[in-house]
């Protein structure tokens, strides 16, 4: 597992987007990182929380159709569940009733970041890397998230569900996170768990690691936990770029 030689409350590296390319030899690159699965397992929580939005519904899911839609967006999951004759105000209520369902889950319970993800995120940022979220998730959602994993000011920003249009396996996601870093799409690598966010970041031109133990085949490298990663992975994956 990579080491930063920071540890936690040290004062964070100066922001990527002020170190000059030509202090490690590279163009400015970026790392987008999806969220829930790849930086931290919130899956049970998004489990309980839409079983008690659909209950109020009264629709029931297995969680095999669960994990089927995990990493889609609420628009694209909800009508599958619904049936056709679910409107854009139904969508809306049962989004709304999820989501808050499960920040407060998360508030209560809270969140730890997955093995060897906050090492990294601190690493790559001390060497200059541009990093971003790019998540299907609502904002809110990732606010939390990265409020409950102290991961924040490691971040340029983040891409979320309310900035695209159409969500993985679509590219925007990925596209809309690169062009407001200012970072070329060969000069990105996608960090994904999921097939939808693996299938986006290969129609973005983007090189991908799969974590997990999940549906990865798609993936540029794939491991089982980014703590498995070798030091130079990341610089590898752009090197032929």
């Amino acid at each position: 597992m990579p080491t930063t030689g920071r540890v936690e409350g040290d004062a964070p590296a100066p922001a990527p987007s002020l170190i000059p390319a030509s202090l490690n030899g590279h163009r400015p690159r970026a790392v987008l990182w999806d969220l829930d699965g790849t930086l931290a397992d919130s899956r049970v929580r998004h489990w309980e929380s839409w079983q008690s939005a659909l209950a109020a519904e009264h629709v029931a899911i297995t969680m095999e159709q669960f994990l089927a839609t995990f990493g889609q967006r609420n628009d694209a999951i909800i009508p599958k569940w619904l049936g056709p004759a679910t409107t854009p105000e139904d969508i809306r209520r049962v989004a709304d009733a999820k989501e808050a369902e499960y920040r407060r889950l998360l508030e209560q319970h809270g969140l730890d970041p997955l093995p060897g993800a906050a090492e990294w995120v601190r690493q790559l940022r001390a060497a200059g890397w541009r990093q971003a979220i790019a998540s299907s998730a609502p904002r809110l959602n990732v606010d939390t998230m990265l409020r409950a994993l102290r991961l924040a000011p490691c971040f340029d920003g983040l891409t979320a569900a309310e900035d695209v249009s159409a969500g993985k396996p679509d590219p925007e996601v990925f596209l809309t996170a690169a062009a407001r870093r200012g970072v070329p799409r060969d000069r990105c690598v996608v960090v994904e768990d999921a097939p939808s966010g693996i299938e986006a970041a290969r129609r973005a031109g983007m090189p991908c690691i799969g974590v997990g133990d999940g549906e990865t085949a798609g993936a540029t490298l794939r491991v089982t936990s980014l703590a498995e990663l070798p030091p130079d992975a990341f610089d590898l994956l752009l090197k032929d770029r």
